[in-house]
């Protein structure tokens, strides 16, 4: 079972190397405001910790691009476009971006939504694809780069840092809900053992290493846990929290 003295031993395993584990912070689903969305918003303000939202534009109201304007800290990244599951029927795995549907239909809604993207938030959204349910069929991938996107973030480690010539790829590894067990809280023991093993990882692998909320899903424990990893990394040598924007400009740099 693993505790905040793992987490904290892990951080010193890089501290001792002279090195510094890249954290980072995403939110997805986000398409209006809302109670859930201003709990979401101060966490990241009094935390201090930089924020990437993952909008959907198909459903991003003026609302929310009005409320997002006094928040610099926040990033945006796109979520798809209308966060629509288009699986086979029988297919318990849900993916808006498959091969269900002609590519260029798909690569069409994606160039609408970058459209709706920045016409709520003007030049503000990153060019970051994040799939929705963090799934996209490998055949489209080499495509994103020719219909404007820069960056792709899913769940897991990644393979390679770049999948595809001018597209860099930074994902999510620690999600905070337990979909297949009732989409409560995946509990304390389990969110830092998953924390562990990906900054282990990414020791060998240098990639950074991602937490992923769903503030419109979110329980009690999994809002209590977000605040308090946040509240303890940030003491920790060894990791340090970056924001998406930085760290995809220095990882095209690198490239």
């Amino acid at each position: 079972m693993n505790t905040w003295t793992d987490l904290s031993d892990e951080a010193e395993r890089w501290s001792q190397a002279g090195r510094a584990a890249d954290l980072w912070w995403r939110d997805d689903d986000a398409a209006d405001v809302g109670p859930a969305l201003e709990r979401l918003l101060a966490v990241h303000r009094d935390s201090g910790v930089p924020l990437a939202l993952a909008v959907v534009p198909a459903k991003a109201t003026k609302a929310l691009a009005d409320r997002l304007v006094g928040e610099p800290g926040v990033d945006l990244l796109q979520h798809g476009y209308a966060h629509v599951n288009h699986a086979a029927s029988g297919d318990n795995k849900k993916i808006e971006l498959g091969t269900e549907r002609p590519a260029m239909l798909v690569l069409g809604e994606l160039g609408t939504g970058r459209m709706a993207m920045e016409g709520l938030f003007g030049t503000r959204p990153l060019p970051v694809m994040v799939p929705p349910w963090n799934r996209i069929a490998p055949i489209l991938v080499p495509t994103l780069p020719e219909i404007g996107f820069a960056g792709l973030s899913t769940f897991g480690a990644r393979r390679r840092a770049h999948p595809v010539r001018g597209l860099l790829e930074i994902n999510t590894h620690v999600d905070l809900i337990d979909w297949k067990g009732g989409g409560g809280f995946v509990g304390e023991a389990a969110a830092l053992g998953a924390l562990v093993s990906s900054l282990a990882h990414a020791r060998i692998s240098g990639e950074p290493v991602g937490v992923l909320s769903h503030h419109l899903a979110m329980d009690g424990g999994a809002w209590d846990f977000l605040r308090l990893v946040w509240e303890k990394a940030q003491k920790m040598p060894g990791l340090c929290v970056r924001a998406a924007n930085e760290l995809f400009e220095t990882g095209e740099n690198r490239g």
